[in-house]
């Protein structure tokens, strides 16, 4: 998957797997890996960075959680601020692809 698409796309992801419950980084990545078919993974180095510049603007929040037999996780869950931004994201990411269409499928028509 190109980077710049990846990379423009990521925060919507985390946003709406977070939206109506609390997930660890692990969890979320995983989520988009599996939902994805494997098109979209990635790396340790690269995810949970983003996620703590999410948290740093203020779209989520995290609480470090421990559970017995397990090791210590941060969960995180979307802020008011962040369901607005999701809410604008969505909207912006659903005119885009709906102009991609419009524009690859017009040959055809």
């Amino acid at each position: 998957m190109d980077r710049e698409l990846k990379r423009g796309s990521t925060e919507l992801l985390i946003l709406s797997l977070i939206e109506y419950r609390a997930r660890h980084g692990y969890e979320i990545s995983k989520l988009i890996e599996d939902r994805s078919g494997g098109v979209l993974t990635f790396n340790v180095a690269s995810f949970y960075p983003l996620l703590y510049r999410l948290e740093q603007r203020g779209l989520i929040s995290g609480r470090w959680v421990e559970n017995a037999g397990q090791r210590r996780r941060r969960y995180y869950k979307l802020t008011a601020s962040g369901k607005k931004m999701l809410k604008a994201q969505r909207s912006t990411w659903r005119d885009f692809v709906n102009a991609i269409q419009r524009i690859t499928e017009a040959e055809h028509a």
